[in-house]
């Protein structure tokens, strides 16, 4: 690895620690300067499938993408619209507009069986009382839909 290039990972990770910074002994993630890597990484993966599909369908242009995120997810929608134009940039989907539609955090409960959305109750379900559940979506990432023309 050349000293520029190695000069240029340090400054990306931080303190030269891989994925985060050392303050006071631990290592923090995240920061200023890693916003959105995490989603953009993603968005790469994203992107490749697009295009995959847009071949094997002799697609000519998308328009559109449509992206379903769990709201306990690990991915933060925010982070995912900052990154978009430059992860999409001299892509099939330079031109697409992004749409994100976030999925609730829905549980369901282990006493009476009643589904909730888990964030809003507190993870209480609001029949019983009870905190005895299990989450049955929340943490989801979907490609909705692509809307394509040509």
């Amino acid at each position: 690895m050349t000293r520029c290039a190695a000069a240029r990972r340090s400054r990306e990770y931080g303190n030269g620690a891989p994925g985060g910074e050392y303050r006071n002994g631990a290592l923090q993630r995240g920061g200023k300067d890693a916003e959105g890597l995490h989603e953009l990484g993603i968005l790469m993966s994203v992107i490749k499938t697009v295009e995959n599909y847009a071949a094997e369908n002799q697609v000519g242009k998308i328009e559109k993408l449509v992206l379903q995120i769990g709201e306990i997810s690990s991915v933060i929608p925010e982070y995912m619209r900052k990154v978009y134009p430059a992860a999409v940039e001299d892509t099939l989907l330079a031109d697409a507009r992004l749409e994100i539609e976030i999925l609730p955090a829905n549980a369901e409960c282990r006493d009476c069986g009643s589904v909730f959305h888990a964030t809003v109750t507190g993870g209480v379900c609001p029949e019983c009382g009870s905190r005895n559940m299990h989450l049955i979506s929340g943490r989801d990432f979907f490609i909705k839909e692509i809307v394509c023309s040509g």
